[in-house]
């Protein structure tokens, strides 16, 4: 099944899809100038996405049981769904902001639609570097994973839910993942069909923050690129806050990132009291 697709003028290809793969080493992601191939898990089945570039067309092709659902789904994954009217007035609150905008206008969030297959990842990235976790994953998704449909040789289809939350949680050991981490993923597998049934980003966001082990920094990373929230900003990493507040005011730390239970730390608060103009355009911002 194939799908035509027009651009808008000075689109970012990479720069919009790249935020499908959370590391360098995704087994489920091929991603090229040109080109996207992407495996998941629909709700008719397994797919893969293949998104062809050229111009200002883009041809979006499914294959697998799920391949009529990725391609009517093919121009929000591509961010093509984004609504960005209206924030060059909002990103003229700031110089630094209007200047980003001009030169990276193209840009645009994307809206997969699926939620669980962005949350594992999320949730391996947990206090831990971007290598370890990286790591983990890669090696989580080929021993759970399955062939992608499509010719595209080596794509692994993300992790099945239910095999997720029926494996013991010493399983996740040779994937460098301690049991606090693997038995947050077991009991999100185990929600995985309620997480999805979710409506938009704040109904996500309450049943995510719900499960024991996740919070409003997971919360924020998954409904960013599952729901194309452009509010998600990403509250408790350790250096957005200090990346924000150097672009907005050139002072080279937000602060310190300790905190109390259930409080943000002066570093976020920093953060969050710069984006405050912007509320509602907030993950853009950060974009």
């Amino acid at each position: 099944m194939t799908r035509e697709l027009r651009l808008p003028p000075r689109y970012e290809f990479t720069g919009t899809l790249g935020a499908l793969a959370q590391f360098r080493r995704d087994p489920t992601i091929r991603l090229s100038a040109t080109e996207l191939w992407w495996a998941c898990r629909t709700p008719a089945g397994p797919a893969t996405l293949h998104l062809s570039r050229e111009g200002d067309r883009l041809t979006a092709t499914g294959y697998g049981p799920g391949a009529e659902w990725v391609v009517e789904q093919a121009d929000a994954i591509a961010g093509l769904r984004d609504e960005v009217d209206g924030f060059a007035e909002v990103a003229h609150r700031h110089p630094v902001v209007r200047q980003a905008w001009h030169r990276r206008s193209g840009l645009r969030l994307t809206r997969t639609g699926r939620l669980f297959a962005h949350l594992v990842p999320t949730i391996l990235g947990q206090k831990v570097t971007g290598v370890e976790a990286g790591n983990a994953y890669a090696k989580m998704v080929r021993h759970f994973g399955e062939a992608a449909p499509g010719p595209y040789p080596h794509l692994v289809l993300p992790p099945d839910p239910s095999a997720v939350a029926g494996s013991p949680y010493w399983v996740f050991h040779p994937f460098g993942v301690e049991a606090k981490r693997a038995d947050t993923l077991r009991r999100a597998a185990a929600q995985a069909d309620r997480l999805e049934a979710a409506a938009d980003a704040a109904a996500a966001t309450a049943r995510l923050t719900a499960i024991a082990g996740i919070g409003i920094w997971t919360a924020a990373e998954v409904t960013r690129v599952a729901y194309g929230d452009p509010d998600a900003v990403t509250i408790g990493d350790y250096h957005i806050p200090h990346q924000v507040v150097y672009a907005l005011t050139g002072a080279p730390r937000a602060g310190s990132r300790e905190s109390r239970p259930g409080q943000v730390s002066p570093a976020d608060a920093r953060m969050l009291e710069l984006l405050e103009p912007f509320r509602g355009q907030r993950a853009r911002v950060c974009q």
